[in-house]
């Protein structure tokens, strides 16, 4: 576990990480192109969780690379690649259970937004997240969930839409997880210069 510590900082790394996390975000918002290009201006933003969650990745990444903290987006990054990327593994898995079987495009999908849920906890202890930036993130969380379940701009799983309700009720209980387990991972970290 320290020898995996130790490479999570080392530019090689990094470098390595933001290429993976540049062309999934990219190709996460290809996949959403269609649902997008139907969408009312107002929602776009808020569409497109799991590329969107991916690209603050990249940013805390780029600033990684540089030496700096950008706690906002660190908080915004850790708590939506760890919901998305949870919920995406979830939606999958209950797809195939409901209309089996599991395709080759499921498993990868439930393979790379695992792996994001994983990498945002990862580097929890390098992030200098405080109240006010978890606040933040969890305002964009929860203001997602009304957007998505009560606007119906929720990612589009056809095979479930008949339990929209459910999802909606327990991706609410996801997005409370998610902020708990990060404050929970990151509370009493020193302060930095970032802002």
């Amino acid at each position: 576990m320290i020898y995996l510590y130790g490479i999570l900082k080392q530019k090689w790394f990094l470098s390595s990480l933001l290429i993976i996390n540049i062309l999934g975000t990219a190709y996460g918002y290809y996949w959403y192109k269609d649902q997008l290009a139907e969408t009312p201006l107002k929602f776009v933003l808020f569409v497109p969780d799991s590329p969107t969650a991916s690209l603050f990745f990249v940013f805390v990444l780029i600033a990684f690379l540089f030496g700096k903290n950008l706690p906002y987006i660190e908080a915004l990054a850790a708590v939506s690649l760890f919901k998305y990327g949870i919920w995406a593994v979830g939606m999958n898995i209950a797809g195939g259970l409901v209309y089996p079987p599991l395709y080759l495009a499921n498993y990868m999908l439930i393979f790379s937004h695992l792996g994001m849920a994983v990498e945002g906890l990862l580097y929890t202890s390098y992030y200098r997240i405080r109240l006010r930036h978890l606040a933040v993130a969890a305002l964009w969380a929860f203001h997602n969930e009304i957007i998505d379940y009560v606007y119906g701009m929720m990612p589009r799983y056809d095979v479930l839409w008949e339990h929209m309700q459910l999802i909606g009720y327990l991706t609410f209980w996801l997005s409370a997880v998610s902020v708990i387990l990060v404050y929970y991972l990151t509370r009493d970290r020193p302060a930095s210069s970032g802002k």
